[in-house]
């Protein structure tokens, strides 16, 4: 069987994650608004209706902006770890019972031949966590909205065919920017985001033989660009000893428009 996905949305505006196999799909957050997330799906001819359920990782907006809207309107299974559900409560509108669903951290769940793991990350949420997927050999990891990359991520992680990963910013131009310095500091804290140098170190680190693509992710509007996070972690992998467009391959992802659906 094989696995597919696209990058629907990813930034600080809205986040959304689509993942398939021939018998199950998962939405991966729910970002934007019910009608933008229609529209997205719209683009990668896939229907919302026909999705198993939809994975939360944590309960900042940028994740869950139309999760309550489609949860309500297509009757999907929403999955989530107690505490988040806890800290989604209210901001989310009424989710019927039985389409909620816990989903702890570090455990499994199986849905035909897929098998999909969390794993805790570091951010200032309730319980934040983010998943792998598994369908026979192939390994796909998503793993944004963290201050940094333990040891234990790592392990989990490491020799994936294909990763989302954050590049959320360069650090000079968050230094630079307007922005207040208790939000800076937020942002380079260890419940923070990952910087592009910062990533790149990580991504080297668990890259493996069989890892062929990696999705560039979460880029800040105001302090990273596609072009800057793809030469910075371009010159840091390539330090490394890891050839990008040889060995590996790095693809940018967008706010709006859906990365293509393509098969690990």
């Amino acid at each position: 069987m094989t696995m597919h996905f696209s990058v629907l949305a990813s930034g600080s505006t809205g986040n959304a994650i689509f993942v398939e196999t021939d018998e199950h799909s998962f939405l991966v957050d729910a970002g934007l608004s019910g009608k933008a997330m229609e529209g997205l799906f719209g683009q990668i001819d896939r229907k919302i209706e026909d999705l198993s359920g939809i994975l939360v990782t944590h309960e900042h907006s940028d994740h869950i902006k139309g999760l309550g809207v489609l949860a309500r309107k297509y009757k999907l299974p929403v999955y989530a770890n107690e505490k988040t559900w806890n800290a989604m409560d209210g901001l989310v509108g009424k989710i019927d019972t039985e389409q909620k669903f816990t989903f702890d951290m570090e455990t499994a769940k199986h849905f035909g031949g897929m098998s999909i793991e969390s794993f805790g990350v570091s951010h200032d949420a309730a319980e934040p966590m983010f998943y792998v997927f598994h369908q026979g050999e192939k390994k796909l990891v998503l793993v944004t909205d963290t201050g940094y990359v333990s040891d234990r991520m790592k392990g989990i992680i490491s020799n994936a065919d294909a990763y989302v990963f954050e590049s959320n910013h360069d650090v000079g131009m968050l230094r630079m920017c307007r922005y207040p310095w208790n939000i800076k500091r937020r942002i380079l804290s260890d419940v923070g985001h990952v910087s592009n140098e910062d990533a790149a170190i990580a991504m080297s680190e668990v890259i493996g033989d069989r890892t062929k693509g990696i999705y560039l992710a979460h880029l800040s509007l105001d302090n990273n660009m596609k072009d800057l996070a793809r030469m910075s972690v371009t010159q840091t992998l390539e330090t490394k000893g890891i050839g990008v467009g040889e060995q590996i391959d790095l693809f940018d992802t967008d706010p709006k428009v859906p990365t293509p659906l393509v098969a690990i």
